[in-house]
C-alpha cells in the first residue's frame, strides 16, 4: 500500500510529488489486523550485535528483518531446519528467531541448530527455523526499506519482539511532524519507518484491500490525518519494483543499445552469408546437375549458418562471462548481481542459433536459386 502521510504545507494538487512507501507503526499495525486479503505482514530492517558461545569468535553486528510469521508464507522462504514461529509466538513478542544459512554456518557449522540459543541484542533467542541458502534477486520485499538486492539476511526475528526490545530500524525513516524523544515517541508518531506486505489471490481481493485502505484514510482523515486529497494505491509485485525503478533508465537504454547491435550484427551476417554462398554458385549449379536438390542444397547452407550462429554463441559467452568477471569485480553486492543462470545461458545459445538462422534465410534462399544449366555453360 502507498498513502501520502506527508503534512498539508507545501501540497500542490497539481503535483503531489514523492510519495513516501513506508508506513507509520500505527498504520502498519491497523492494516495487519485489518485489511482483507489472504495473508499480510509488517516487517522493518534491523541491525543487532550477536554474541557468539565460542570465546574464539568476536562479536558479530547482524542484518535482518523483524517480520510477522505470515512473512515467510507469503514470500515462500525454502526452510532447511525447522519451521516459522508460531502465531502465539507471534503476538506475545516471544524471543526466537529464524537465522539465515550463512549464519547458521558460521555458528553451528553443518548441524541442526533448532533447539539451540542465540544471543542477541543482549538476550537469549531460541532457533526455530534456518533457511536454505537463499538470496532474492531483487530484494522486492524490502525495496521500501534499505534497498538491499542481494545479500543474505541474518536471521529473522518477531516484529514485535523487537519491538518489545526497542531494536532500531536500519532503514529508511521519514518524521513530518515533531515527534516525542525516545522509543514510544517514535511508535506513536507519524514517523513512517514500517513496510507492510499483503496478499490478494483474486481482482475482487484486490479490489476490497483497496476498498478498505481508502475508507481507512477517509477515517483518519477526519481526526485530522492524512489531509493531501492524493489517491491510495495497491501495488502488486511487478508494479512495486517499476514504482521503486529497480530496473533503472539506464539498463532498459543498455538492453535497447544491445539489440541495436545485434540487428547490426545480423545485417553484417547476411552480407557475408550472401558473399559466400554467391561464390559457390559453380559448386551449387554442379551438383544441382549431378541430382541434388533445392531441398538438400537448403539445408546444407541453412546447416552452415547454423553452425556460424553455435560459435558466435560459444564467443559470446566467453565474452559476457568475462565481462561479469569484471563487474563483479566492484563490490561483494555487484558480484551477486552480476551473474548468469541456467536459464540466461540457454537463451544466449538459442538466441544466437536463431539469429543466424534468420540471418542465412535470404543467402540460403538466393543459393537455391541457381540454374544448373547457365552454371555448366559458364564454365
Amino acid at each position: 500500500p502507498l498513502i501520502d502521510a506527508r503534512a498539508l504545507e507545501g501540497y500542490n494538487p497539481a503535483n503531489p510529488g514523492w510519495k513516501d512507501p513506508l508506513l507509520t507503526y500505527r498504520d502498519a499495525l491497523a492494516m495487519h489486523a485489518g485489511l482483507p486479503g489472504e495473508r499480510s505482514t509488517v516487517m522493518y530492517d534491523v541491525v543487532a550485535p550477536l554474541e557468539p558461545a565460542r570465546r574464539d569468535m568476536p562479536v558479530m553486528s547482524l542484518r535482518g528483518t523483524a517480520v510477522t510469521h505470515e512473512f515467510f508464507g507469503i514470500v515462500e522462504a525454502p526452510f532447511l531446519h525447522g519451521q516459522p514461529w508460531s502465531e502465539n509466538e507471534d503476538q506475545a513478542g516471544a524471543d526466537v528467531v529464524v537465522l539465515g544459512h550463512t549464519l547458521s554456518e558460521t555458528l553451528f557449522g553443518g548441524a541442526n541448530p533448532v533447539g539451540q540459543r542465540v544471543r542477541i541484542l543482549g538476550h537469549d533467542f531460541q532457533v526455530v527455523g534456518v533457511l536454505k541458502s537463499w538470496r532474492v534477486i531483487p530484494k522486492y520485499f524490502r525495496l521500501g526499506g534499505s534497498f538491499e538486492t542481494g545479500r543474505e539476511d541474518d536471521f529473522f526475528m518477531p516484529f514485535h519482539s523487537a519491538i518489545r526490545h526497542e531494536t532500531p530500524t536500519n532503514g529508511a525513516t521519514a518524521c513530518y511532524r515533531p515527534r516525542e524523544p525516545g522509543w514510544q515517541g517514535l511508535l506513536g508518531s507519524d514517523c513512517t519507518w514500517v513496510q507492510l506486505l499483503a496478499e490478494t489471490r483474486t481482482a475482487a481481493g484486490r479490489a476490497d484491500a483497496q476498498a478498505w485502505l481508502d475508507n481507512y484514510t477517509s477515517e483518519q482523515h477526519k481526526l485530522g490525518r492524512f489531509q493531501r486529497k492524493v489517491p491510495n494505491r495497491l501495488f502488486d509485485m511487478v508494479e512495486w519494483m517499476e514504482f521503486h525503478h529497480v530496473v533503472s533508465d539506464d539498463s532498459r537504454l543498455a538492453a535497447w543499445l544491445a539489440f541495436g547491435f545485434l540487428l547490426l550484427c545480423l545485417v553484417n551476417t547476411v552480407g557475408l552469408l550472401l558473399a559466400k554462398f554467391s561464390a559457390r554458385a559453380a559448386e551449387v549449379g554442379v551438383r544441382r546437375a549431378l541430382g541434388a536438390s533445392r531441398r538438400a542444397i537448403f539445408a546444407q547452407c541453412l546447416t552452415e549458418a547454423g553452425v556460424v550462429g553455435l560459435a558466435g554463441g560459444v564467443a559470446g559467452l566467453g565474452l559476457s562471462f568475462g565481462a561479469l568477471a569484471l563487474i563483479g569485480m566492484q563490490s561483494a553486492e555487484m558480484q551477486i548481481i552480476a551473474s548468469m543462470d541456467w536459464q540466461m545461458l540457454l537463451l544466449t545459445f538459442v538466441m544466437a542459433l536463431a539469429a543466424a538462422l534468420l540471418a542465412g534465410v535470404l543467402p540460403t534462399w538466393r543459393a537455391c536459386q541457381v540454374t544448373p544449366a547457365l552454371q555448366l555453360k559458364s564454365q
